[in-house]
C-alpha cells in the first residue's frame, strides 16, 4: 500500500501553535510549535515539517501534494543551501508572499500554464515591478522544473511562462558628468574615497564597507568579502571582479584617508565605526553623511543605488579630479 504524506492542521491553542499526527505505527503524538505572539505560522509549518521529514521520508511522490507544502519542506530546503543570505530572505519573502498565499492549498497536479500565466498576468495588470514578475516567473519555473525532478508530475506548467509587457520597467536615474563633480565636491575626504569606490571602481556598498587596510594597494581593491547586515561573507555573485582598478585620483584620496586612521594594522577596517573595532554602517553613514550634503545642491535623489550603477569613461574618471 502507498504511503501516504501526514500533513495535519497546525492551530492556536492557548496562544502556543500546536499540531496532532499519527506516526507510522499509528501512535498520536501532539507537538507544540512555539508561542503564536512570536513564532509566525509559516515558520511552524517549517518546524512541523521538519518533525514529519522521517515519517514522510519514505512515502512516494504524488501529484496530489499541496503546493505550499512541497515549496516549504523541497524546494526551498534545498535552494537555500546555495543562496546568500540576503538572497534567502528576498527569496523566502517573494515565494511566501506571491506565490505560496496564492497557490497554497493547490494540488501540484492541479497546476496549468494558463492559470499560471493568468497569476503573472494580475500580477503585472496590479502594478507589480517588472524586475518581481521576472522573479516570480523565475521562481515558478524553478519549482516546477524541481517537482518534476523529484518525480510529482510529468511536466512543468512553467516552463513556457512570459513576463508580460504591461509589466512596468524601473527608470533608472543617473548622474550627469558635472552632477558627478558635483557629488564629489560636497563630501568629506571619507565619504569621497567611500563614493569614489562606488562610483569610479565600480564596488557594491557591501563590498566597499568590507574592505580592510591589506584589501587596498595603489592601483587595486582586493574584493573578496562582503558585508551584510553587520555579517561577512563572499561577494554576491561568483562573477564579481575579484579586483577593481583604482584611478590615479581616487588612490591619492585613498592614501591621505589612511594616515588619518587610527589603526593601522592591515585587517584593521577602511571604514571603522566610532567602535573601531566594527566596520561603517552602509545606512547611518548615507542618512548622516552623505544625505544632508546632497539635498542643499539639488541631488536629494541620488542614493547608492545610482551611485553603484553609474558608469563612467576611464577618460571622465579622471577628468573627474582636474
Amino acid at each position: 500500500m502507498r504511503k501516504r504524506y501526514r500533513k495535519p492542521i497546525i492551530s492556536n491553542h492557548g496562544g502556543y501553535w500546536s499540531a496532532q499526527f499519527r506516526d507510522l505505527d499509528g501512535t498520536k503524538r501532539h507537538v507544540s510549535l512555539g508561542p503564536v505572539d512570536k513564532v509566525r505560522k509559516f515558520e511552524a509549518e517549517e518546524k512541523l515539517a521538519r518533525i514529519l521529514e522521517p515519517i514522510n521520508s519514505g512515502a512516494e511522490p504524488s501529484p496530489d501534494l499541496p503546493f505550499g507544502e512541497f515549496v516549504k519542506r523541497t524546494f526551498l530546503p534545498f535552494y537555500e543551501r546555495g543562496w546568500k543570505e540576503s538572497t534567502v530572505q528576498s527569496n523566502r519573502e517573494r515565494i511566501g508572499y506571491h506565490l505560496v498565499a496564492a497557490f497554497e492549498h493547490c494540488r501540484l497536479g492541479q497546476l496549468r500554464r494558463d492559470g499560471l500565466q493568468q497569476f503573472l498576468d494580475r500580477k503585472a495588470a496590479a502594478g507589480l515591478s517588472y524586475s518581481v514578475v521576472a522573479h516570480l516567473r523565475w521562481d515558478l519555473r524553478q519549482i516546477g522544473r524541481m517537482a518534476v525532478s523529484e518525480g510529482y508530475i510529468k511536466r512543468n506548467p512553467a516552463e513556457l511562462l512570459i513576463i508580460p509587457p504591461e509589466a512596468p520597467r524601473p527608470v533608472h536615474r543617473s548622474m550627469t558628468f558635472d552632477q558627478v563633480r558635483l557629488f564629489f565636491s560636497v563630501l568629506e575626504l571619507r565619504e569621497k574615497v567611500i563614493g569614489g569606490l562606488a562610483v569610479l571602481a565600480g564596488l557594491r556598498p557591501g563590498e566597499i564597507y568590507a574592505l580592510t587596510r591589506s584589501r587596498v594597494e595603489d592601483e587595486y581593491a582586493d574584493v573578496d568579502q562582503r558585508i551584510y547586515r553587520g555579517r561577512l561573507g563572499t561577494p554576491k555573485s561568483p562573477k564579481s571582479r575579484p579586483w577593481a582598478a583604482i584611478c590615479d585620483g581616487l588612490a591619492v584620496w585613498i592614501s591621505q584617508w589612511l594616515d588619518l586612521l587610527p589603526q593601522t594594522e592591515p585587517e584593521a577596517w577602511l571604514f571603522p565605526s566610532e567602535r573601531i573595532i566594527t566596520p561603517l554602517s552602509k545606512d547611518n553613514c548615507w542618512r548622516r553623511h552623505f544625505k544632508p550634503r546632497l539635498e542643499a545642491v539639488g541631488l536629494g535623489w541620488v542614493n547608492f543605488h545610482v551611485v553603484t550603477g553609474h558608469d563612467l569613461s576611464p577618460r571622465d574618471s579622471h577628468a573627474v579630479f582636474r
